[in-house]
């Protein structure tokens, strides 16, 4: 049976869904407004994150919120530190990092995390050392804008197709992936929702992603709270967000996710319950 593996931990795929809830330990995050910046509110939410079922916890130091101004290697781990440090031996979930910054990844594998959540939009070979090196799991995202926040206003353009585009990129990493000595079940690809997409394409991406699935290699998807699940609900209200977040990712599971990603891991929780009891038949 296929099967993502991190770090010995191993999540085998189609048996159900699982939910990676978001930790943002950011002074300016779109979504939770800093509210966990500090060591102590950081540990108490991810507890809090998994008592309420996550199967993995990602934490963050970097802003991906559309116009959020790119912060340096320093700066990341100085925010990361305290955080990973007060969170080591805390969890029995795994926990995931965020970053695009090879050092910031080892750091945080080092402080006992297993997967590196890549949304730089490329497969860069230092970064694949790193992982190489501690057998982790490698979540590599399409993102045609990089690491350049100032151009994710989803005006890149796809000549031949949202979908064709993303499902050329993952071909391409996977590819890329395993030449530096990784193994398919070290990959996990993410079409990027919200980076670099019109709501337009976001919207047919979502509708077509069976078509950019690989076999065998795990998929994730994160739409929690994004830009075009506002203006399809109609508001930023932050239940609105949730219920369009939902019905969002309730459509991936159906579509072929294994892993979702959200900031209202309950409500995903029973969400991605109801999803796999028709989907997967459980």
């Amino acid at each position: 049976m296929a099967e993502f593996q991190a770090g010995g931990r191993r999540f085998p795929l189609g048996n159900r869904s699982y939910v990676m809830g978001i930790l943002n330990v950011t002074p300016d995050s779109f979504s939770d407004g800093g509210r966990f910046f500090s060591p102590e509110a950081a540990v108490t939410q991810a507890i809090s994150l998994q008592e309420a079922g996550a199967d993995i916890l990602d934490i963050g130091a970097q802003s991906t919120r559309p116009g959020a101004e790119r912060i340096g290697l320093e700066e990341e781990l100085s925010r990361l530190r305290p955080a990973l440090e007060s969170l080591h031996c805390k969890l029995e979930i795994p926990v995931s990092i965020d970053t695009f910054y090879p050092e910031c990844a080892r750091f945080a594998l080092e402080q006992g995390a297993c997967i590196v959540n890549d949304v730089s939009g490329t497969v860069d070979s230092k970064m694949a050392e790193v992982v190489r090196a501690y057998d982790a799991g490698w979540i590599i995202m399409h993102n045609p804008c990089g690491t350049d926040r100032r151009q994710e206003d989803g005006r890149t353009a796809y000549p031949e197709g949202v979908t064709a585009a993303v499902g050329h990129f993952f071909r391409e990493a996977l590819k890329q992936a395993l030449s530096y000595g990784l193994r398919p079940e070290q990959i996990c690809l993410d079409p990027g929702f919200g980076f670099g997409k019109r709501p337009a394409e976001n919207r047919a991406l979502l509708r077509e992603l069976e078509r950019v699935r690989t076999s065998g290699i795990a998929l994730l998807v994160g739409l929690s709270r994004k830009r075009f699940i506002a203006e399809a609900v109609g508001s930023c209200d932050l239940a609105a967000l949730d219920a369009g977040t939902l019905a969002g990712h309730s459509l991936a599971i159906q579509n072929g996710a294994d892993f979702i990603r959200v900031h209202n891991v309950k409500m995903a929780v029973a969400a991605a319950r109801a999803a796999d009891s028709v989907v997967r038949m459980l």
